[in-house]
C-alpha cells in the first residue's frame, strides 16, 4: 500500500489497487469508535450504453438507479436487514456519474465490510422482483412529477442539456423503466460493477494492514471477468453549449411563482488537479457574488425581488458543469435581469467585493479543515475513479494556494451571458 501522511492534521491515507482492479483507500482515525465505508462504481445516470467491448447496447433512462435499488434484495434476505442485525446504518444513492453503497458502524466492522462487498458484487434478479420494483419506482417518479422544486430543477437540466442524458431524471420515466428486465440488469451489473470500476473507501476505527487483508481475502474468493480497460467518459452532444434552450415555463398549483436561472459551463476535462482548481475557484467566485451575506443579495432582498427561498449552487463532474440560481418571487423578470446583469458584469462586480476574498477564503478553509473530523466527509468528497488520487487534503492545498487572479480567471471562463437559461413555474389562475 502507498501511504500518504498529512502530519499537520495527524492523519494518514493508505491506497492500493488490487490485482483484480478494485481501488482501496483506507483512512485510520485514532480515537474514533465509528467506521464509515463506501463502495462506489463510476457508473451513473449519464451512462446510457454498455461498454463497446460487450456490445455497446443502449440503456434506458433510470437503469443505474433501478439497479441500485435491486442490489439490496437477494433470494433469501435483504442486505438492509443484515446491516441492521450487525448494528450498522446503511444506505445508497445514484448520481449522474456514480452509484454508491455505504454504511457506518461502531461494531462488527469486518462482518459489515463483508456484507457491503458481497451484496454489491453478487446480484440477484427475478422477473417477479423486477416487476414489483417497476411499480415502486413508478410511484416515486409520480411523486417527483408532483413536486414543484423537482420539476424546476429537471426543467432547467432539460434547458441546459436538451440532447443529453442529463435532461432525464435519475429515476427515469414511467415508460423507460418498463423496459428493464432481469437480463438487462445482469448485463449491466457484469459490465459496470467489475472491480476496475469500483472504489472502496473506509475511514475511522481501523487497522490498515488488517483491513486490507480482509478485503483481499474477500475478493480472492470471487471470480471476475477480465478487465475491460474501457474508461467511462461523458461528452455532451454539443460541448460548446450552443444547443441550450433559453426559456421554458410550466404551470402548476403553487402558492408563489418559482424561477430558476441556469448557467452552463464549458469546463474542459483536463487533469483531475486542473479540474479541482477550476471547481474551487468558480465556487468561491459565486460565493463572493451571491452569498446571503453579500451586498448583491441584500440589494435584491430589500427590493423584494428575492426572499429567504433564494439559493444558488454549482456542480462540476465528468464532462459537465453548471450553476443554478433560484427563488420564489412575483418579480420573475426582475430576478432574471438581476442574475443576467451580475453574470455579464462579473469582473466589475467582483472588483467591488475583492476585500472580502481573504475572509471568505479563510472561512471556507476553516469549514474544510473542520470536516476532517468526520469520516463521512473524508470518504464522500472524492469517491470515484474520475477524481484520480485526489483527496480532501488536496482540496485544502488547492484552496490555500488560491489567488485573486484565479477568481478573476474563473469569472472570465465561466460567466458567459450566452450560456444563460431560464425556467419558470407559474401559479395556476
Amino acid at each position: 500500500m502507498e501511504k500518504r501522511t498529512y502530519a499537520e492534521f495527524n492523519q494518514s491515507l493508505y491506497e492500493t489497487t488490487l490485482a483484480n482492479g478494485l481501488k482501496v483507500r483506507l483512512i485510520p482515525m485514532a480515537g474514533y469508535h465509528k467506521t464509515y465505508a463506501m463502495l462506489t462504481t463510476d457508473f451513473g445516470a449519464v451512462d446510457r450504453a454498455l461498454p463497446v467491448a460487450v456490445g455497446g447496447q443502449a440503456l434506458p433512462a433510470g437503469l443505474a438507479h433501478f439497479l441500485e435499488h435491486k442490489l439490496f434484495e437477494k433470494a433469501d434476505h435483504d442486505a438492509f436487514d443484515l446491516f441492521g442485525e450487525l448494528g450498522a446504518d446503511s444506505n445508497a444513492f445514484t448520481a449522474f456519474t456514480q452509484t454508491s453503497y455505504l454504511y457506518s458502524t461502531t461494531s462488527n466492522f469486518r462482518e459489515n465490510l463483508e456484507v457491503l462487498l458481497d451484496f454489491v458484487q453478487t446480484p440477484y434478479f427475478t422477473a417477479q422482483t423486477v416487476a414489483k420494483e417497476i411499480g415502486i419506482i413508478s410511484q416515486e417518479i409520480k411523486m417527483y412529477n408532483d413536486n414543484p422544486d423537482s420539476r424546476l430543477y429537471m426543467g432547467m437540466m432539460g434547458n441546459l442539456y436538451p440532447h443529453d442524458p442529463l435532461a432525464d431524471d435519475i429515476a427515469g420515466t414511467e415508460e423507460s423503466i418498463k423496459t428493464i428486465t432481469p437480463e438487462l440488469l445482469y448485463q449491466t451489473h457484469a459490465a459496470y460493477y467489475r472491480p476496475e470500476y469500483l472504489t472502496l473507501q473506509v475511514a475511522g476505527n481501523l487497522d490498515p494492514a488488517e483491513t486490507l487483508a480482509w478485503i483481499e481475502q474477500n475478493q480472492a474468493a470471487k471470480q471476475f471477468a477480465a478487465p475491460l480497460k474501457e474508461p467511462l467518459t461523458f461528452i455532451p452532444a454539443d460541448p460548446s453549449g450552443h444547443d441550450l434552450l433559453p426559456y421554458r415555463h410550466l404551470t402548476m398549483p403553487v402558492l408563489r411563482p418559482k424561477v430558476m436561472v441556469g448557467l452552463r459551463g464549458a469546463l474542459q476535462l483536463g487533469t483531475p488537479v486542473e479540474r479541482l482548481k477550476s471547481q474551487v475557484a468558480i465556487s468561491m467566485m459565486l460565493e463572493l457574488l451571491f452569498d446571503d451575506t453579500g451586498q448583491h443579495y441584500q440589494a435584491l432582498y430589500d427590493q423584494g425581488i428575492i426572499d429567504d427561498s433564494f439559493s444558488f449552487s454549482y456542480e462540476s463532474n465528468r464532462g459537465f458543469d453548471f450553476a443554478m440560481f433560484a427563488t420564489e418571487t412575483t418579480q420573475q423578470a426582475a430576478f432574471r435581469e438581476a442574475i443576467a446583469n451580475l453574470v455579464e458584469n462579473a469582473p466589475a462586480e467582483l472588483a467591488r467585493v475583492q476585500a472580502q476574498f481573504a475572509m471568505l477564503k479563510n472561512a471556507t478553509l476553516g469549514r474544510l479543515i473542520g470536516a476532517l473530523d468526520s469520516p463521512e466527509a473524508i470518504v464522500n468528497r472524492f469517491a470515484t475513479r474520475e477524481t484520480g488520487s485526489l483527496t480532501i487534503y488536496d482540496e485544502i492545498r488547492v484552496l490555500r494556494a488560491l489567488t485573486w487572479a484565479d477568481i478573476q480567471q474563473a469569472a472570465a471562463d465561466f460567466m458567459d451571458h450566452d450560456r444563460l437559461s431560464v425556467y419558470e413555474i407559474d401559479a395556476e389562475n
